[in-house]
């Protein structure tokens, strides 16, 4: 049974597994699947919007698909969460890629 197969298995027992569905979303991104990624990250962010790392790879995500004005608007919504949270190094990525994107 492949990662996704296995991490599906997690979700079926709980949605809202934070992990396992961050992890959905980042095989279907290796994999090249940016749709189904970002509806994983998507529903990731809407039953957990304290996950910083999701707003993070999800902005990679859409940069690497073209969609910069959309990864953008993530990262905004990641370096919000990340300074709630108090997580400087997620933080500074964030900002530094926002950086590059809106030059």
């Amino acid at each position: 049974m492949d990662k996704i197969a296995r991490l599906k298995e997690i979700l079926a027992l709980d949605p809202k597994n934070s992990f396992a569905r961050y992890g959905v979303a980042m095989e279907l991104a290796g994999r090249g699947d940016t749709a189904g990624a970002l509806a994983e990250f998507d529903t990731l962010l809407a039953n957990d919007p304290d996950y910083t790392a999701g707003y993070f790879m999800a902005a990679q995500t859409l940069a690497g698909a073209g969609r910069r004005q959309e990864a953008i608007e993530r990262l905004k919504a990641g370096i919000g969460c990340a300074a709630r949270d108090g997580n400087s190094h997620a933080l500074s990525e964030m900002q530094s890629m926002l950086g590059e994107l809106d030059r």
